[in-house]
């Protein structure tokens, strides 16, 4: 590769051209969202999950940084930020490395063998070292409520935010919602 940003131009064009939807930020190639598959085989399949994705100035040299944007339940995902303990990404990154690697490869991974000694969410690994039945279910009902394919769809990214905000508020009003969505 002759530059970082041909390199990056590059691999967000991977992306775009495999079977994930990536929707860009302010047009550009430094910031982007992602609809993730749960791993099939794992606790998570069936869900889908919209990651966001920040590449920093020095990418491939510096890792991605990664985040989950709807609630997911997992050791190693912190629930309220949506950020992501792994090693891979956040200590030992190379060059070497592409985005593809970190949907194909690094996210299946983290989600189909999670570490609750590492965690970034407590809660979540105690619950899985000591009632892993108990765990297994709250996982599935976090699939459930926060992963469903169709609260999706890539292009409608502010609707997707505000509806977000009300369903992260748990409102019991329905009438918050549809005035919401009253203004087309």
């Amino acid at each position: 590769m002759s530059s970082p940003s041909k390199r990056r131009e590059m691999d967000v064009m991977k992306l775009m051209m495999s079977d994930y939807s990536v929707e860009t930020i302010n047009d550009g190639l430094n910031e982007f969202n992602i609809l993730f598959n749960g791993p099939k085989d794992s606790l998570y399949e069936g869900g889908v999950w919209k990651v966001h994705v920040e590449l920093p100035d020095a990418y491939p040299y510096k890792s991605p940084s990664i985040g989950f944007i709807n609630k997911i339940y997992h050791p190693n995902v912190d629930e309220l930020s949506g950020s992501v303990c792994l090693d891979v990404i956040n200590q030992s990154w190379s060059p070497m490395f592409d985005l593809l690697n970190v949907f194909e490869v690094f996210l299946p991974q983290l989600l189909l063998y999670p570490n609750a000694l590492d965690p970034l969410n407590g809660d979540a690994a105690s619950l899985m070292m000591k009632d892993r039945q108990q765990y297994e279910q709250k996982v599935k009902e976090y699939c459930d409520r926060y992963a469903k394919k169709e609260n999706f769809s890539i292009q409608g990214a502010e609707d997707e935010s505000d509806e977000e905000e009300i369903s992260d508020g748990q409102s019991e009003s329905s009438d918050d919602e549809i005035a919401g969505h009253a203004d087309p």
